[in-house]
């Protein structure tokens, strides 16, 4: 299959609007919110460079921006209630500021029933509508509403091609995400995304490479592979590609100290890519394995195509061949039709495989998927005395793996500096647990040995050897 990629006139053209807008709105602020996965923020990132190449100056006041852009994330119920919130105080806000544009793109975007709520509910002060697959246009919808004053809805029902070469404004200097293809063609039955971000679709290994080596020459020593489901890469390239053999290449980039990915699907897990993360050093051994649910019952209909003895027996395989494996996951409680008896499962699991750590969800209907339609749904009450049953096992598992790094020497590659305390510096192990420590701003960005001192669940103490 020949890979879709947008033009370099098409990309050309985005410049030019980019140069006009940039005689009228440079010194103006905006602000961006991004919500859900690595892939949303890589997006963001997108759209932030080609904001800042047009003038604008970031804030982190929302009240402040001219231009206010959220990317959004349809995954979750609790993010659709977040921007309408956010919509409803903007909405007094701008009775004020008549000038102010607010663009909202993403996920949320592609779905037909979201563009009516948000039309119905906020229409007069939403200036601009953009889905997934159009994003890199964004300079040149941003200026019609400049200069037409008119309000632009602009969603592709196709599923958009690979665009390389857009500005990018990365949020670290450190460490990178770099995203390897888009899509999902697996169509679990609880999930929207196939539906808005399309079928998948592979960027070539040149291309992600040539983006990687520049990260490198910028001093990035650590970048993230993303995608839907990355071990599905380079199956529609020709001649296809395995995910295996790009991890591999990605190694061999000079100045690249650790390679990570997310997410893996169970079903596509090979014993070329468990080989490829045990022979290369530069790999991670964390590995983020989305399990959803513990009872085989409950996975079939959500349609994972594996059962909680596939998913157990592929963790024992890993951990056979890769000792020093740790593993997090992503978990779904209140499942339609899910029992005690299926939520004991999922339990079960948790406890056997010891995960670092895990995303815990209440299950949410997303229209327009299977399980949204389904009879059998979860009262909420029982939804949340599950999900609370559930983190309390996994924090106590995440107590028990960080206790066994007390006392240990990690190497860890420093971010920058703690959240919580400017102080303290903060970087992350290879299995992905964060270590704040004392030391000086002259060490962001190397890799050093940590003694770990203490573990306080969601990270570790540690001291500069």
């Amino acid at each position: 299959m020949a890979i879709e990629v947008v033009s370099q006139e098409e990309i050309d053209e985005q410049n030019e609007y980019i140069n006009k807008l940039s005689s009228l709105v440079a010194g103006k602020k905006y602000y961006l919110m991004t919500m859900g996965c690595q892939l949303n923020e890589n997006d963001s990132e997108k759209l932030a460079g080609m904001m800042t190449k047009m003038g604008y100056i970031e804030t982190s006041n929302i009240e402040d921006a001219d231009l206010v852009v959220f990317n959004t994330c349809c995954v979750r119920e609790n993010a659709e209630n977040k921007i309408l919130g956010h919509l409803g105080i903007l909405k007094s806000i701008k009775k004020h500021r008549k000038d102010m544009i607010i663009a909202l793109g993403g996920c949320m975007a592609q779905e037909p029933n979201m563009i009516e709520k948000f039309k119905k509910n906020h229409g007069q002060h939403i200036n601009i509508i953009f889905g997934t697959h159009n994003m890199y246009k964004f300079p040149e919808l941003l200026y019609k509403a400049v200069m037409e004053n008119k309000k632009i809805t602009d969603i592709w029902e196709i599923d958009g091609n690979i665009v390389e070469g857009l500005p990018i404004k990365r949020e670290s200097d450190v460490k990178a995400s770099v995203t390897i293809m888009n899509g999902c063609n697996n169509f679990c039955s609880y999930c929207i995304v196939p539906y808005v971000r399309g079928r998948e679709r592979s960027r070539t290994v040149e291309a992600i490479i040539k983006e990687i080596k520049a990260l490198a020459d910028d001093g990035v020593k650590e970048v993230t592979l993303c995608g839907q489901n990355v071990n599905s890469y380079g199956k529609d390239l020709t001649p296809s590609v395995t995910f295996a053999e790009l991890l591999t290449e990605v190694t061999k980039v000079d100045g690249i100290l650790r390679v990570r990915f997310v997410s893996p699907h169970p079903k596509d897990f090979s014993d070329e890519l468990i080989n490829v993360i045990k022979e290369n050093e530069k790999v991670c051994k964390v590995i983020h394995l989305p399990l959803q649910s513990g009872s085989s019952k409950i996975l079939k209909v959500m349609n994972r195509k594996y059962t909680k003895e596939n998913y157990l027996a592929l963790v024992e395989k890993i951990k056979n061949k890769i000792p020093k494996a740790t593993f997090s996951t992503d978990i779904i409680v209140g499942f339609p039709g899910e029992t005690e008896e299926d939520f004991l499962d999922t339990i079960d699991v948790v406890e056997k495989v010891k995960f670092d750590s895990a995303y815990t969800y209440v299950y949410s209907p997303r229209v327009g998927t299977p399980a949204a339609t389904m009879d059998n749904q979860i009262p909420e009450e029982i939804k949340t005395d599950r999900i609370g049953r559930l983190i309390e096992v996994v924090n106590k598992g995440l107590e028990e793996q960080n206790e066994k790094l007390v006392n240990t020497i990690q190497k860890v590659l420093v971010e920058g500096k703690s959240k919580t305390d400017e102080n303290m510096l903060t970087g992350r192990t290879d299995g992905g647990k964060i270590v704040n420590f004392e030391g000086d701003c002259s060490l962001i960005g190397k890799m050093l040995e940590l003694k770990i001192e203490e573990q306080r669940k969601w990270y570790l103490k540690g001291k500069l050897l």
